[in-house]
């Protein structure tokens, strides 16, 4: 049975004029085999892809993903849709906190499925992560959030001695404290609780941009159902 995602997909590609899913992805430079499964429900897509296809097709992001916006959430008032002030939803891409290291136990890009509502100064490109367990006592409780800019930067020298979401060379994406290493170009990881990391190259590194204590996180937090 067709997702209701997928429905909206089709929706959006139809009132923005392209009639078939060919030519949405002729237009686009999308691969065919790929949109098209996205759109008979075969391939359900992320929230990050669904953002690629919210853009192209003029709607919001959220509403295309999970429904979570006014019907006909047209953003910029395209395709006949009115235009409207909805709140801007980004992904939880991941678990933290379970065990002592502070792992994050879902790779980036890998969308839980919840959205939450951008924290305020953030942009479309924040994300949160989920804390589980009670190893981060002192930074954040078990069911709170922790938001960060997803721009896959390089750490820079205002990071050093903050808490910050990191992705090691090994792939693992980790919140820790940024702390100098023995030579250029390594670093020093403290866990909240558990050992420090020495000497590890980083692919990138993030300033945590908002705290949610578990209370308002479950007020806010929104799960997809479709």
């Amino acid at each position: 049975m067709k997702s209701e995602r997928a429905e909206r997909l089709k929706r959006a590609r139809v009132q923005q004029g392209f009639p078939t899913a060919v030519a949405a992805s002729d237009a686009f430079g999308w691969n065919r085999n790929t949109y098209a499964s996205n759109e008979n429900g075969n391939a359900p897509f992320s929230y990050r892809r669904a953002a690629v296809y919210a853009k192209a097709f003029a709607v919001d992001a959220a509403w295309l993903y999970a429904g979570m916006a006014r019907d006909a959430a047209f953003a910029s008032g395209g395709a006949g849709g009115p235009a409207f002030a909805a709140p801007i939803l980004v992904p939880v891409i991941g678990r933290v906190g379970a065990n002592p290291d502070g792992v994050v136990l879902l790779a980036t890009g890998q969308s839980t499925g919840d959205l939450v509502p951008v924290p305020p100064g953030g942009t479309d490109k924040a994300v949160a992560l989920l804390v589980k367990g009670q190893s981060m006592q002192g930074l954040v409780d078990d069911g709170g959030l922790i938001y960060f800019e997803d721009q896959r930067t390089p750490p820079t020298s205002d990071m050093l001695g903050h808490v910050v979401v990191v992705e090691t060379d090994t792939e693992e994406v980790l919140v820790k404290r940024l702390l100098r290493g023995s030579r250029a170009g390594r670093f020093d990881l403290e866990s909240i609780a558990g050992p420090t990391r020495h000497d590890c190259r980083l692919r990138w590194a993030a300033h945590i941009t908002a705290i949610i204590p578990p209370y308002q996180a479950g007020r806010i937090l929104r799960s997809s159902a479709a």
